[in-house]
């Protein structure tokens, strides 16, 4: 039976416009759990609370009340300090923008997490993950020499090297043609049916998001739905419900003729 990886228990987070009556509610009381080992997918209408959901799960960002459990850990009450290395510690993230720094090579881009909290990884350590993503042959080259999908699977090595129990991925396809993507999104299920970890996702994608367990769709700020054994077709369909009620929802009243 599995445990949970991640707990969120009634996460509300409101982001300040210019007064209390102009705040925005980006989440609204969100109770979610995601189990060890599992892929979850996070879609939405655009403003639906995505990226927020995601970067309060992963402690980017502190939400306005509620709590999230890492692993056991409560981060909302964690100091800044705490949180740092709890991120640094225990949780991965890739992003759409690769975020390589162009002047290292992949390896040494790899490396850095561990260098900057003084750690020296062994070679084997670096050549292992970098073979895990398909590039252990391009260990010494730059990201100006490395193709999208290339360098987006070196973030992912680098997410990887200091063994995170969660990967939070934002748009990690976003940025890669269908065949990069495909890639990525085949490394991201490799890692929790293999490795067993826990990784969650947010996208726009109903082709990337059929490679999850299930797929949670926000409304709102909220889970409208979710989707268990995914297709691509099954998602797009809901999520063109979706969007054709927002757009209803947000369309003008004419007045009766």
């Amino acid at each position: 039976m599995n445990t949970d990886a991640i707990q969120l228990h009634a996460v509300t987070r409101k982001f300040d416009t210019g007064g209390a009556e102009r705040a925005v509610t980006a989440l609204d009381s969100v109770t979610l759990a995601f189990p060890q080992g599992t892929f979850t997918a996070v879609m939405g209408p655009s403003g639906s609370g995505k990226s927020t959901l995601l970067q309060c799960a992963a402690g980017l960002d502190r939400p306005t009340s509620g709590s999230v459990m890492v692993g056991g850990t409560e981060l909302t009450t964690l100091s800044e300090r705490k949180l740092t290395l709890l991120r640094r510690d225990r949780v991965g993230f890739v992003f759409q923008a690769f975020n390589l720094l162009p002047t290292l090579t992949a390896e040494q881009n790899v490396a850095l997490p561990l260098r900057l909290a003084g750690r020296r990884p062994a070679k084997s350590q670096l050549r292992k993950v970098l073979t895990q993503v398909g590039l252990a042959d391009r260990a010494g080259h730059r990201p100006p020499e490395l193709s999208g999908g290339q360098q987006q699977r070196v973030a992912l090595a680098r997410a990887l090297i200091t063994r995170p129990e969660v990967l939070f991925a934002d748009e990690p396809t976003g940025a890669l043609d269908s065949r990069a993507g495909h890639e990525v999104l085949r490394l991201l299920r490799a890692m929790v049916d293999a490795d067993g970890r826990t990784v969650v996702m947010v996208t726009h994608d109903p082709v990337a998001a059929s490679y999850a367990d299930r797929v949670l769709l926000l409304v709102d700020g909220k889970v409208h739905d979710e989707v268990t054994a995914p297709s691509a077709q099954a998602i797009a369909a809901r999520m063109a419900t979706l969007e054709a009620a927002a757009a209803q929802a947000t369309r003008p009243e004419t007045a009766p003729c």
